[in-house]
């Protein structure tokens, strides 16, 4: 019986199709503290769903905040000293990918843990050359607290995440995550507003990519 000292944090914007499925995951694998549910301002049942599947905790934001708000948000509603952040939009998680994930974190491998979701052979294998963006992963505590706030905003948190362990020379472990992949946004919102969604959000990564060299050169993050 593994101990609970990680909390389940899963930051959610009108996602009602798959939420109900990742918290029943989570809470039937009797592996975390707290299962929390951020519904960012979502206008669907994003949030009853994630209460039926029986979550520790689910708050209702009145209007989007941002990704990062609602991670932080849900931080701050638990003292477990282990972090497992998820995406709310996944398909085929399950138990086995949530140990692969959390286990190195508990034994003290590596200081974050980071998921590659499930491509295909030669993508996935890709991926490990990639900058880490993926919402899954498992970090101590003191990492997400140690990041200024103004950090902690929609694209920038992964990043951040990223940077602070390179420049603290903490651990990173990848793995792959097979069988797990997530909706596409054409399958959400239509072809046309998704593509529009995936160009901006590539051009919000590189803004944030650039905001967060600019900070480490300040020194925001030593």
């Amino acid at each position: 019986m593994i101990k609970q000292v990680a909390a389940a944090i899963v930051a959610a914007y009108n996602e009602e199709p798959t939420i109900g499925q990742i918290v029943r995951t989570l809470v039937d694998s009797h592996l975390f503290r707290d299962v929390i549910v951020i519904s960012d301002g979502s206008t669907d049942a994003t949030a009853e769903k994630a209460v039926a599947a029986g979550a520790t905790l689910v708050h209702q934001f009145p209007w989007k905040h941002g990704k990062g708000a609602a991670m932080m948000h849900g931080v701050a509603h638990t003292d477990a000293p282990i972090l497992f952040f998820l995406d709310a939009d996944l398909k085929g998680l399950g138990q086995k990918h949530l140990e692969s994930l959390l286990m190195p974190v508990l034994k003290g491998e590596c200081d974050m843990s980071v998921g590659l979701r499930d491509r295909g052979r030669f993508l996935t294998a890709l991926t490990r050359f990639l900058p880490l963006i993926s919402g899954e992963r498992v970090l101590n505590r003191r990492i997400f607290e140690d990041i200024p706030d103004k950090y902690l905003k929609g694209f920038m948190v992964e990043t951040a995440l990223n940077y602070y362990c390179r420049i603290h020379r903490l651990r990173i472990c990848r793995r792959e995550m097979p069988g797990l992949n997530m909706r596409k946004k054409m399958q959400k919102v239509g072809f046309l507003k998704g593509l529009k969604e995936y160009i901006v959000m590539g051009i919000q990564m590189i803004r944030a990519t650039l905001i967060i060299r600019y900070g480490k050169f300040r020194g925001d993050f030593s």
